[in-house]
């Protein structure tokens, strides 16, 4: 008998789905047996079920196809939830398979029931119960393709008995992949872009994730309107490489350069950008945003003129009804400006002998430099986003993915699984926070018995270091921060994996090279600078009556050595000057 489940896995093999991450459960049985009976795609375990969720959003970001996960009913599924948000709003395509209890107990408080059809629509583009037996593979291929061609999350809800029963059959439908197409504006609304763009004087571009794939066209238009280009961190793998117009990051990790470019133009070109902070677009300037989705247009500042269309066929359009203009004296200013403040970047990168602990810059620039090639980075939300943001060199061939929409912390692990695990003979490098690290340790598990030759870099300040800013910020004394950590080596080395721990700078180089070069997975423990400040761009006075604050609460309860080690960074000078 060809069950249920018999046609779900049939389904998934045509549109190319290779792998479902996740854990057994009864509820899944019946799936999780149709995938061992099969033997076309592969169950990829892992030791918690967010971890299932986060390693398929990474799968599906680097390889541009549907990845799968799945949970058994209760919590198991509920445990896909943190994932499932991070996958949705990074607009990956991702299917959750979220058993449920018996269909007939549902609505009496059965044991472990949930009403997953409830709980995940926030963080989905589609989500249904399937009632019964005769509602597959229908709902299961709208799922799909909902997740394909909404870049999003799909939850298909199936209670545990209907995996177990007879499949009607199907009539095959053509395989689930994104369909190909072209998106650009009206002529009507090129023309208006072209005519706000060739009466401007001075012209900045920000790009962001849209523009993947459109390298060339981005610096086509740059050229043609002498424009410096700002990237958001979603556009930095995209935008950063082999651009001569190129003025860095704006925004809470970006530096001076980029809202200097940005608040100094009269005109601001969006593309494929959804940066998120209000307080970094320009004051005055006429905004022209290019996004592939309508709904996105002046949901972050009001614009002067929204086109939809991807921007490799927007500009593709564009580029004939623009002006080439021959003043250069805004470019030429903001390439200066991003000149200088690289250099000041990256004189904090330097080996410092005389300091211990690791400066995290030294860190993030040692990586850059040692990691391959085409080298996937995943850094940790919190200070290593920063450091990875500033010091990481993208080629075109790299990536950089991260938690850098939904936030949250532990990502970096359980995405370097799903990368891996996509990619077994790419080196992946994931850039862990000690806090991050320890929320899901119980990953390094999975990386060993999977034998993922992840390479884990931790930032071992013994902190939450980036909500210690923030507290600092505010005008708060830190509390409830401070991370009393083993020698993540040696638990590394206790579980199996290479593990090394750095103190010295002198030291680190040695270790990271005996890592990446490690024929299997690798954990190199770092104990890096406590208060090392990553500073944004523009500080606003609240934040400098935050940090005045933050030193006299300090003084007054005792604790005026965090001061000193802040004065002995320097970091309070380059806070205010």
């Amino acid at each position: 008998m060809t069950t249920v489940a018999d046609t779900i896995v049939e389904i998934l093999e045509d549109a190319g789905v290779e792998r479902v991450y996740g854990l057994p459960g009864d509820s899944l049985n019946g799936f999780t047996d149709a995938l061992r009976r099969a033997g076309s795609v592969a169950w990829q375990h892992v030791r918690h079920e967010e971890a299932a969720a986060f390693a398929a959003a990474a799968d599906a970001a680097l390889t541009g196809e549907l990845a799968v996960c799945a949970g058994s009913c209760g919590p198991g599924n509920l445990h896909l939830i943190n994932g499932l948000f991070d996958a949705n709003r990074s607009r990956v395509p991702v299917l959750a398979i979220a058993a449920q209890i018996p269909g007939p107990e549902i609505g009496s408080t059965y044991f472990q029931e949930t009403h997953p059809q409830d709980l995940f629509r926030e963080c989905s583009v589609y989500t249904e119960l399937v009632g019964t037996p005769e509602q597959l593979p229908r709902l299961l291929e709208i799922a799909m393709r909902a997740a394909v061609e909404l870049r999003g999350v799909a939850v298909l809800v199936i209670p545990g008995e209907i995996f177990l029963k007879e499949s009607k059959g199907r009539r095959k439908s053509a395989p689930i992949r994104q369909a190909s197409r072209v998106t650009r504006p009206a002529d009507a609304g090129l023309a208006a872009a072209a005519d706000l763009l060739n009466s401007a004087r001075r012209v900045t571009i920000l790009g962001g994730a849209g523009t993947e794939g459109a390298h060339n066209q981005v610096l086509a238009i740059a050229d043609r309107l002498k424009a410096p280009v700002v990237h958001a961190l979603r556009g930095k793998e995209f935008l950063e490489y082999d651009n001569p117009y190129d003025v860095g990051m704006t925004g809470l990790l970006g530096f001076s350069s980029g809202y200097r470019a940005m608040e100094s133009c009269d005109a601001l070109l969006m593309l494929g950008t959804d940066f998120p902070y209000q307080q970094f677009y320009p004051s005055k300037a006429n905004i022209i945003q290019v996004d592939i989705r309508g709904e996105q247009l002046g949901r972050r500042t009001p614009i002067d003129l929204g086109l939809v269309g991807s921007v490799k066929d927007t500009v593709d359009a564009l580029l004939p009804l623009l002006k080439d203009r021959t003043d250069t004296k805004h470019l030429h200013s903001s390439t200066a400006h991003y000149a200088k403040a690289r250099k000041s970047l990256d004189e904090l990168a330097d080996n410092d002998r005389n300091r211990t602990p690791i400066h995290p810059q030294y860190v993030a620039r040692l990586i850059s430099e040692l990691a391959s090639e085409d080298a996937v980075f995943i850094p940790d939300v919190g200070s290593p986003v920063v450091w990875a943001a500033r010091y990481l060199r993208m080629n075109g061939t790299r990536r950089l993915i991260g938690s850098f929409s939904h936030g949250t912390m532990a990502n970096a692990v359980p995405h370097a699984i799903g990368a891996q695990t996509a990619f077994p003979g790419r080196q992946v490098v994931a850039l862990a926070g000690d806090g991050g690290l320890a929320m899901l340790l119980g990953e390094l598990l999975t990386i060993r018995q999977n034998k993922l030759p992840v390479k884990i870099v931790v930032f071992n300040n013994g902190s939450l270091n980036f909500v210690e800013l923030e507290m600092k910020a505010a005008g708060f004394v830190n509390y409830g921060t401070a991370l009393d950590n083993p020698n993540f080596a040696d638990v590394a080395n206790a579980i199996g994996l290479f593990g090394q721990r750095v103190e010295k700078p002198d030291d680190l180089e040695g270790a990271l090279k005996a890592a990446f070069a490690h024929d299997g997975p690798a954990l190199v423990d770092v104990v890096t600078a406590r208060q090392e400040l990553s500073v944004p761009p523009a500080i606003t006075a609240e934040q400098v009556k935050g940090f005045t604050l933050y030193a006299l609460r300090t003084i007054v309860s005792g604790r005026g050595d965090e001061l000193i080690d802040l004065a002995d960074t320097n970091v309070l000078r380059r806070l205010f000057k």
